[in-house]
């Protein structure tokens, strides 16, 4: 496998990138590069901890002269979402990630590339391991489990850290400096079924939606990508009206925190309807391609005969998880007053999976806005209109935003090293994800806390790339903005009280 992308400048990042690329890490199975790192700092001969959460701590001592730096916590998650293509053969726990050169981008075959946050997470470890840059007081922070609850940050305990700055390394666009971020929380929908014989004048076909483009479910949301699964059961609705198309089982999305490409389910229909049903499908997929001319051009919608046994599932859960399906919100639900532009509460229906065994059907939602009484008040609606349906609905891992602070001093610092460096002043936003930021600032509240990093497009998805030009000047704003650290703040020493209790003679 070729290690090209290890010869990129700055090799002292490139390296540490393709060393992860080759480690599997997706969430919850990252045993291998905790040890990796933990070993990594610990062959530098730096303090080196984990703790129970899975988090991976390392200090490192200020250079000569810059002791009286803030110290700075570096910090990355080094787990990575698992999507690979259906043509793909790749197995994401066992298997390293093949990456390519195209142009000025760095992109994997067929997988996500795991650049969120591998990149980050190697140019902290690039500024370990350097024995030339200089800083003051480093703490790099690996944290776990980022990706499906961000664990790692949830069990980051107070008093561990002792820095006064955070630098975030999690996002994806070069010359943007972020202060705040959006709050989340996952939401679980289950339908009960019963199974019921397939009548012996029935056949059954496979209906496949695929091609789509998928991506992050909260940066990439204001794309307004199809969703597959909003796509199937679109064409599930008509096929049931038009030709009584009945549901065997569905199986669409994999993931939360990624905008479902891919949903499959079997169909069963009367044999004098099969016709009638591929021609009604074909049409759909004309109309609904047209409709996502520009945005999904290589979307499939596909309808084939298939041999099944399957039992179907009842009729009256069928229509009502159809019913419901098409009738919630999906995308974008709000946009932000505060910051034109910015997605203020979104939601997306990632996963839709049908289980023959339990007799059940799984909806998981992952909802987010930055307004927490949004969020809570958005949550209330989908659990009323599911529940109408008779599904069981369930909220879980709920996380709060980051609110910005404008007054930030290490937001002035990177300001002026950025200007002074490129000529220009660099964005302030906030982003429409979930930080760690938001977690972390609720146990370290006093920390000022900073996200940046270079421009990655498509997380989440098989066309995840990462601009090469983009890494290097995120490599060189990281090191000057730790040489530019502003000193500790002096304690003030309050001098003794003279006691002034001495009685008169």
């Amino acid at each position: 496998m070729s290690n090209e992308i290890s010869k990129l400048e700055p090799t002292a990042l490139w390296e540490n990138f393709y060393a992860l690329t080759q480690i599997p890490r997706p969430s919850h199975h990252e045993e291998k590069v905790q040890e990796y790192v933990y070993n990594f700092g610990v062959n530098l001969g730096l303090e080196t901890t984990k703790d129970k959460a899975g988090n991976i701590i390392i200090r490192k001592p200020a250079t000569p002269g810059f002791e009286d730096k803030k110290g700075v916590i570096l910090q990355a998650h080094l787990d990575m979402v698992p999507q690979k293509n259906s043509d793909k053969e790749h197995d994401f726990v066992t298997d390293p990630i093949e990456t390519y050169i195209d142009e000025d981008w760095v992109k994997a075959n067929g997988t996500t590339l795991g650049a969120d946050n591998g990149i980050g997470a190697a140019a902290v470890m690039g500024v370990l391991a350097s024995t030339s840059l200089e800083h003051g007081p480093i703490e790099a922070l690996f944290t776990a489990t980022e990706e499906t609850g961000m664990d790692g940050a949830e069990g980051l305990k107070a008093g561990v850290m002792k820095g006064e700055i955070m630098l975030n390394t999690d996002s994806e666009d070069e010359g943007e400096l972020y202060v705040g971020c959006a709050g989340g929380e996952d939401l679980t929908v289950e339908f009960e079924f019963k199974k019921k014989e397939m009548p012996k004048n029935f056949i059954g076909g496979r209906l496949s939606v695929t091609g789509l483009k998928g991506g992050h479910s909260g940066m990439d949301i204001i794309l307004q990508r199809a969703n597959a699964n909003k796509v199937f059961f679109r064409i599930l609705n008509m096929a049931f009206e038009k030709c009584g198309a009945r549901l065997i089982s569905i199986d669409g999305g994999s993931l939360r925190n990624a905008i479902p490409r891919e949903a499959f389910g079997l169909l069963a229909v009367k044999k004098k309807k099969w016709d009638k049903l591929t021609k009604l499908v074909a049409k759909l997929e004309k109309e609904i391609k047209a409709e996502f001319e520009l945005r999904e051009p290589d979307m499939k919608i596909v309808l084939e005969p298939e041999d099944v046994i399957s039992k179907l599932i009842d009729k009256r859960t069928q229509l009502r998880l159809t019913k419901s399906i098409l009738a919630c919100p999906n995308g974008v639900i709000r946009m932000s007053d505060s910051m034109p532009g910015l997605v203020e509460t979104s939601s997306n229906l990632a996963v839709v999976k049908s289980d023959a065994k339990h007799k059940t059907i799984r909806l998981a939602f992952l909802m987010r806005s930055s307004i927490d009484s949004v969020k809570a008040d958005f949550g209330q609606r989908m659990k009323a209109l599911f529940s109408m349906a008779g599904a069981k609905v369930k909220f879980s891992g709920a996380y709060p935003g980051w609110n910005p602070n404008m007054e930030s001093p290490i937001l002035k610092t990177m300001q002026a090293v950025y200007e002074q460096k490129y000529g220009k002043i660099p964005e302030i936003k906030a982003i429409h994800a979930g930080l760690e930021c938001g977690i972390l600032g609720g146990t370290y509240p006093k920390w000022d806390m900073i996200s940046f990093g270079p421009t990655i497009r498509f997380p989440h998805s098989p066309d995840e790339k990462v601009n090469i030009p983009s890494v290097a000047k995120f490599w060189d704003f990281m090191v000057e903005t730790l040489k530019n650290v502003p000193v500790k703040e002096a304690v003030v020493e309050e001098a003794p009280v003279a006691d002034e209790s001495v009685s008169e003679n």
